[in-house]
């Protein structure tokens, strides 16, 4: 296993429609696997193939935050969501792509959720409270949508240019 290097905003590929995945490879699934560790050591809950250059539907989460709880790493490939609650919540969601920023974004309180596992097998699961917002941030990666697309254009814009400065912060390092 080896961890990825995570895209920063912006970046073009952040913002591609990622491919449909055609079948379950020892390829892909290492790709899962680095994407764990990567999403682990960052640290986050939640990791799509595009954060880390990869323009194909995978994602990685695991929304289990209680050290002394055993971990629930979960891998999906092209999930969708095929059912939302009317009900919504809000959660302050941030984003390995978008470090040290933070917005309160309202998204459906429930979804379920179909996908293929690591083992190739179809599954179908209902997700709530953090589980629910994190796999709908993830698929929304997998559309090229970011969590700032649904604030305000200043505040997007605000991020977008603090982004900006970090990227050329760590390019002179």
């Amino acid at each position: 296993m080896s961890k990825k290097e995570i895209l920063i905003h912006p970046d073009p590929r952040l913002k591609k429609v990622a491919a449909p995945i055609d079948g379950v490879t020892d390829d892909l699934r290492a790709l899962a696997n680095d994407m764990l560790e990567t999403m682990y050591d960052a640290p986050g809950i939640g990791l799509a193939a595009p954060q880390v250059g990869v323009s194909q539907r995978l994602i990685v989460l695991d929304c289990v935050k209680d050290p002394e709880a055993e971990p629930q790493p979960t891998v999906m490939f092209n999930p969708e969501v095929i059912w939302e609650s009317d009900e919504k919540n809000v959660y302050e969601e941030g984003c390995l792509s978008i470090p040290e920023q933070f917005a309160e974004i309202e998204r459906p309180a429930e979804v379920a959720v179909r996908w293929i596992d690591i083992d190739g097998d179809k599954q179908e699961a209902e997700f709530d409270a953090l589980w629910a917002t994190c796999v709908q941030h993830e698929i929304d990666h997998l559309n090229g949508v970011l969590f700032i697309d649904y604030l305000k254009p200043l505040k997007r814009q605000m991020i977008t240019r603090k982004m900006q400065k970090l990227k050329r912060e760590r390019a002179r390092m």
